[in-house]
């Protein structure tokens, strides 16, 4: 698939909400031909109470699986080529098990979900997918060897245990899961998570020059999460700030506080942009809160690393 805004975005959100109960690859690549998996996901635990939080999210990844999310409705080549990739995978653990004179049980090979947004009966029909009774309606799979299964967003009911999908959605049913995640208690671990993936995805559609229509629309379907995140990132460095500087007078603590909350959201779109923070990275900081907010964030967003840390190191270039 191609590196488009809602790609990123779907691989990075997944990953970002995913992390936490096992192991994400992003771009996994499959020999022998060079394919790449978009997302590859193997749990760190057996435990059902470890995927509670994700409501149907979770009972799909309880075992290690491909992810290949579609914004809009895929066709048969595609859907043909997500299966084409899961197979090669399985050829490859096939090979290792025989390197290793091992034997695989048939849950020890992978399945692959195929996320979109809508799929029309024509198209379910013709690969004989079918609903089951072991998934809610929107769930649909092929006979259990092809271990392959096919998740049409807005066919999900819409309730708690969908939340996460339906954050993948496109229009009112993808605006309405956005102000579900903004009205979550703020304790819930995945929240802040989801909050962070749609802020930047909203940043990089702003950025983008020759913004269509539907760039406009979707913009304005992300803003309120958008602001959310802002705020409780601007207001985490307020808080910081201010106990750092209870001694220095309370201006000083504020002026901390928001010079604190922009370091934060740096930080935060350096570590999605180039991976976990190092050495480095954290050097770049300092230099990225000399310049304006605006010119700081376009920077990160359009530049690639070698190119960000060789602008900051000769600023009037």
């Amino acid at each position: 698939m191609t590196n488009q805004p809602h790609d990123q975005f779907a691989k990075q959100y997944l990953e970002a909400i995913l992390s936490p109960v096992g192991t994400v690859e992003i771009s996994l690549e499959v020999t022998s031909e060079v394919r790449q998996v978009d997302l590859y996901f193997v749990p760190s635990s057996t435990d059902p109470e470890t995927f509670a939080n994700l409501g149907l999210l979770g009972k799909m990844v309880a075992t290690p699986c491909a992810i290949e999310p579609f914004r809009n409705t895929p066709s048969k080549m595609e859907i043909r080529n997500c299966m084409l990739k899961l197979f090669s995978i399985h050829s490859q653990f096939q090979r290792k098990a025989n390197r290793d004179r091992k034997t695989l049980t048939e849950e020890e090979f992978p399945f692959v979900w195929i996320l979109t947004h809508s799929a029309p009966d024509q198209l379910i029909d013709s690969f004989e997918f079918h609903s089951s009774d072991q998934w809610p309606s929107g769930v649909y799979v092929v006979g259990e060897a092809q271990k392959t299964g096919l998740i049409a967003i807005n066919s999900l009911p819409d309730t708690p245990e969908t939340l996460w999908l339906r954050m993948l959605g496109k229009g009112k049913l993808q605006e309405r899961a956005i102000l579900e995640l903004v009205a979550l208690a703020k304790e819930n671990p995945l929240r802040s998570r989801a909050l962070e993936q749609v802020a930047i995805w909203r940043v990089n559609l702003e950025m983008q020059t020759n913004q269509t229509r539907e760039d406009k629309e979707l913009m304005m379907t992300l803003s309120p999460a958008y602001l959310e995140w802002r705020e409780e990132t601007r207001q985490q460095g307020v808080e910081q700030g201010l106990q750092q500087g209870v001694q220095q007078g309370l201006q000083q603590g504020v002026q901390q506080g928001l010079q604190q909350g922009q370091r934060m959201m740096l930080e935060n779109m350096l570590t999605v942009r180039f991976g976990a923070m190092d050495e480095q990275l954290a050097s770049m900081i300092n230099s990225l809160l000399q310049l304006p907010s605006a010119e700081a964030v376009s920077l990160v967003l359009q530049l690639n690393r070698e190119e960000l840390l060789n602008r900051l190191k000769n600023p009037e270039n």
